[in-house]
């Protein structure tokens, strides 16, 4: 999710927390230019309080069902979101893998066909453009899903850097689904691969975590991608946008799955200690000061031809001077992006970049950025919330532990 997205949240909603429950009230709002995705009358059947979110109407929650119970049944059973309001792209020619790895620090020639991996695309002072997950779907395709809020600024780097590479003689072409022609879904929780199985003819006991096949959902040819944004297993499933209903419902037709909105997506994806573009990363921060070294592969490091190698290759044996960290605060409010943080004499060391309360755990999460010297788990701060300092401390993320399916 974007910081474009963000804005508009915080324009058309008032959130107010009482203890772990979020109480949403939307404000009237009509603009011509919002789109809908193939979900929308779905949404409004099943009492989706809309909103504007990266220009399409999409829900907060659902009917009377709070964000922090929607969050909960997540953590324990299923939920559906939709996300068909993210970039998906599909990349073909036999120097795709090439160009690719000339604008993200990613290893596609070491990957094997049919794997996925987050990555990032990279300016040339080593600023994160977006963050993204690249599916190798063979040696001369790969499928992208990336972020709404960066949806254009993705789109024309993509394609301004492959008609570079094309000029050189290289054989790559770039093609952008559009929402109107294809849906996405993102399936999240301890149930959700019982009753996707139901339903498919993927056999998802060889689908580890962050590996993709093609394959019939409710009888529709789909794509399905175990991942996902909560920290649970999960699965994402690109659909024909004229079939999306359909796969909803029959997912529907169980107990164990329900409809789940932004505010649910969000507070998970903040436990998951997950990044939100345009709060916690942007094309200000390096991964490595976003405590994301590892998205730089090492064959990468080797080879170091990918945008900003030289800063962030500096930057991994020198180190930097800010480090991306998860605060605990135990009681009271949560701390909200640009709530400064402090040192215990009180002099300002940082800032929060996301921040609520967490329903899992109690209490509230947030993560931001700290000097460099302050970084380690444990060390005790203060952080400003409505004037007040309040006492905090580092800790390590994820704040629950993360699910995915790995092989062991």
């Amino acid at each position: 999710m974007s910081s474009k997205s963000v804005n508009v949240f915080v324009k058309k909603i008032i959130c107010r927390v009482t203890q772990n429950n979020f109480k949403v009230q939307i404000r009237n709002f009509s603009d011509k230019n919002v789109k809908e995705t193939s979900l929308y009358n779905l949404h409004k059947k099943y009492n989706g309080k809309l909103v504007d979110f990266a220009g399409f109407y999409l829900p907060v929650q659902y009917g009377d069902l709070s964000v922090s119970s929607s969050h909960i049944f997540t953590r324990e059973s299923a939920s559906i979101f939709d996300v068909s309001h993210m970039l998906q792209t599909n990349v073909r020619g036999k120097d795709c893998i090439s160009w690719f790895e000339s604008i993200c620090p990613v290893d596609l020639k070491g990957m094997a066909p049919g794997t996925s991996s987050l990555t990032v695309f990279l300016n040339k002072n080593g600023g994160i453009i977006d963050d993204l997950i690249v599916t190798k779907v063979n040696v001369d395709q790969l499928y992208i899903v990336s972020n709404a809020g960066r949806l254009e600024v993705d789109k024309q780097h993509m394609l301004e850097t492959s008609e570079i590479f094309r000029k050189k003689g290289n054989d790559v072409s770039v093609d952008f689904w559009d929402v109107s022609n294809r849906a996405l879904i993102a399936v999240q929780g301890p149930k959700a691969a019982k009753n996707i199985q139901l339903l498919t003819d993927v056999n998802l006991d060889d689908l580890m975590f962050m590996t993709s096949r093609i394959g019939k959902v409710a009888g529709i040819e789909c794509r399905v991608t175990r991942c996902g944004y909560t920290g649970e297993d999960g699965f994402e499933i690109s659909i024909p946008a004229d079939k999306a209903e359909d796969i909803v419902e029959a997912l529907l037709q169980s107990q164990d799955v329900k409809l789940a909105g932004l505010g649910a997506r969000d507070s998970l994806r903040l436990e998951a200690g997950l990044c939100l573009y345009g709060n916690d990363i942007d094309e200000t921060v390096t991964p490595v000061e976003a405590s994301l070294t590892w998205l730089v592969a090492k064959a990468r490091r080797s080879e170091a031809n990918f945008p900003g190698a030289d800063i962030i290759l500096r930057q991994i044996k020198e180190g930097v001077k800010k480090r991306r960290i998860g605060v605990r605060i135990e009681t009271g409010a949560p701390a909200r992006k640009d709530a400064i943080l402090k040192n215990v004499n009180g002099d300002k060391i940082g800032t929060i970049t996301s921040g609520c309360p967490s329903p899992s755990l109690g209490g509230n999460v947030a993560m931001g950025y700290v000097a460099e010297e302050f970084k380690k788990v444990g060390t005790e701060l203060l952080v400003n919330i409505r004037g007040k300092d309040v006492q905090c401390k580092i800790v390590k993320m994820p704040f629950i532990p993360s699910k995915y399916y790995i092989k062991k």
